[in-house]
């Protein structure tokens, strides 16, 4: 059995930002530090990074979404 571990998409500041682009997907093995996804905000544009290794198990998040 795997442990699992949610990977929230961190505070950038307090501004809302938008998911512009999901650069995994499910079955993909990621490394540390890899681009996850890529959100943009009023003023730039900048890629998550995964925070731990690993394989993607389910996405829960879609381009388009917006998060705070």
């Amino acid at each position: 059995m795997s442990d699992l571990q949610d990977i929230l998409v961190p505070d950038v500041g307090g501004e809302e930002v938008e998911i512009i682009e999901i650069c995994v997907a499910v079955g993909d093995n990621v490394a540390e530090e890899a681009a996850i996804i890529t959100v943009e905000s009023d003023k730039a544009s900048m890629d998550i990074p995964a925070p731990f290794a690993g394989t993607i198990r389910e996405l829960s998040i879609s381009v388009g979404d917006k998060s705070v």
